[in-house]
């Protein structure tokens, strides 16, 4: 059988359960963090030990696995990580990738080919196949899958070159890929476009946010090409509502993709983004708990199976995992 790095080590595919495809421990803004703590609000030891009881809580709800895709640019520190799954029975899956909208850091200005001081190989690709390979820092913890970002802005320069290296660094590993989409605008298949033009297997990509829509013309078109479809923003109802999200995967199952479906929340324990008072407030559905609690329920009233559901949680993770090698 198949394995996949855990923060814990490698494990079979067929161990990894019941699997949200999308979550965060904690997402942060390191220099502020330095320079201004008083504004951030994050204590070390209190939210790591929340985080602890919150992935135990999730595992007594019966999920057995999470996929962190928290990158450079949302404040990755895997030892951090690391003591959370030092003390927890549920499996975390990291990975590896850069999280821009935009353009690339400062650091990757001068670095890589084209630019004045560099006209080697872009670094983004050995820093991810590094990550995939030899491990993360000296943490010995392996990066299990890349991460990438499209957002309303669509296919900057900065965001094409980040896409282009993890589709490097995919096809000289195997590792496969999750993105950040922004599903009102379609970006998904821009960034199909771009991932098949780098020969990449799309059969191998999660189009993430994809739930963010109800457009499912648009969300079919994606799946038809070969990508899952990341129904993993559940309580994010500003964005769209828990009615609208339930109807829109229970339409799909009605119309034979739930192998083309996996789901998640977007949530994190701890995230320096906003006020955590006020997005309580705003969004109070937004924590790892929703879905065994509230959607699951709701898509089955909808007439979604329990074949289905198993497939969304527990077999489509396992053979997202389970691809090939590099090619």
């Amino acid at each position: 059988m198949a394995q996949v790095e855990t923060v814990r080590g490698p494990v079979d595919t067929g161990e990894l359960g019941r699997v949200l495809m999308h979550e965060h421990l904690f997402v942060l803004s390191p220099e502020f963090m330095t320079n201004h703590p008083e504004h951030d609000g994050f204590r070390e030891d209190e939210h790591v030990a929340d985080a602890i009881r919150r992935l135990d809580e999730l595992k007594a709800a019966g999920i057995d696995t999470i996929v962190d895709p928290t990158v450079i640019g949302l404040g990755r520190y895997i030892p951090r990580v690391q003591r959370v799954a030092a003390e927890t029975d549920l499996r975390i899956i990291v990975a590896t990738g850069l999280y821009t909208y935009n353009d690339v850091p400062h650091y990757l200005h001068h670095r890589g080919p084209g630019l004045i001081f560099d006209d080697g190989e872009d670094p983004l690709v050995g820093l991810f196949t590094g990550d995939i390979v030899d491990g993360i820092a000296g943490t010995g913890v392996k990066a299990a899958l890349l991460k990438c970002a499209t957002d309303e802005p669509g296919v900057t320069p900065g965001v094409e070159r980040v896409l282009r290296a993890v589709a490097k660094a995919h096809r000289e590993t195997g590792a496969p890929i999750m993105t950040h989409t922004h599903a009102p605008t379609r970006r998904g298949l821009e960034q199909q476009a771009v991932f098949a033009s780098e020969g990449v297997d799309l059969s191998r990509v999660l189009i993430g946010h994809s739930g963010d829509t109800t457009d499912l013309d648009y969300l079919t078109e994606i799946a038809d090409k070969g990508s899952l479809l990341g129904m993993d923003r559940f309580g994010l109802d500003p964005l769209l509502s828990f009615d609208e999200r339930v109807a829109t995967v229970a339409a799909l199952c009605e119309r034979g993709y739930a192998e083309s479906m996996v789901l998640s929340h977007d949530a994190s324990c701890f995230i320096d983004w906003f006020e955590q008072d006020k997005m309580a407030a705003v969004a109070p559905n937004w924590h790892f708990l929703h879905i065994t609690r509230d959607v699951l329920p709701a898509l089955r009233e909808s007439g979604v199976s329990e074949k289905d559901i198993t497939t969304m949680l527990v077999d489509n993770p396992r053979r997202f995992f389970e691809h090939g090698g590099a090619y």
